[in-house]
């Protein structure tokens, strides 16, 4: 069974998260498919708004991501620190899985950082399986359109979306690539819940996910 097929299942399950299952979680051909459209903002680096003071005082891991792999936040800046450290430590988060995957390790530090509960739970289950199958992504993982709500009692959840459509399984042993065909499941509206902890981080708590959801296609 490929990583992909398991951690869909799994997360399917825990009714949880389903982060990264490779461009487009289905192999199926599709009338709509548009395997050389350009991602927008993957040509250039981007650079993350500077942290703020608190942000800065917390013992943020450090990502480091293998060169052929890429998360890019393709959102801008909202002028609300609040709303603005949310879609910061989202970012992180997803880079932080992603450099899970590279180290093949299911209980990395980096991404139990920016989760807890449910979703770090649901991700250490999505990680392993690719280190069953000794595998992880290649190439460009587009987040995108985000709302952000801040709750009354301090917590706040984040609708956004992610386009893998141009990210694929790579085998570690062989090199091999398992370039999958875009279809409308290469895209993913999550719906995330999260909170501030005591260092200032916004950790995610769930991550509910709906594959091919009409509002993330392009």
């Amino acid at each position: 069974m490929s990583p992909r097929a398991f951690s869909a299942a799994a997360l399917a399950a825990t009714a949880a998260l389903s982060l990264l299952l490779t461009a487009c979680g289905s192999d199926e051909e599709d009338g709509d498919t548009k395997p050389d459209d350009k991602i927008q903002g993957a040509d250039k680096p981007k650079e993350s708004p500077s942290p703020t003071a608190e942000e800065a005082t917390a013992d943020r891991p450090e990502i480091k991501l293998p060169e052929d792999v890429r998360v890019v936040a393709d959102w801008s800046e909202t002028g609300k620190p609040a709303e603005d450290a949310i879609l910061r430590d989202t970012e992180q988060r997803i880079a932080a899985i992603e450099m899970a995957l590279a180290e093949q390790d299911p209980t990395h530090a980096a991404f139990r950082f920016y989760s807890e509960g449910e979703a770090a739970a649901a991700t250490e289950e999505y990680v392993k399986a690719y280190v069953d199958e000794e595998a992880r992504l290649t190439g460009t993982i587009r987040l995108y359109e985000p709302t952000v709500t801040i709750r009354d009692d301090g917590t706040a959840t984040l609708v956004y979306c992610e386009d893998q459509s141009n990210a694929f399984d790579k085998y570690l042993k062989t090199g091999e690539v398992n370039k999958t065909p875009v279809t409308k499941n290469s895209y993913f509206s999550h719906g995330a819940t999260l909170r501030k902890d005591e260092q200032g981080t916004w950790v995610t708590m769930t991550d509910v996910t709906t594959q091919g959801a009409s509002s993330c296609q392009p």
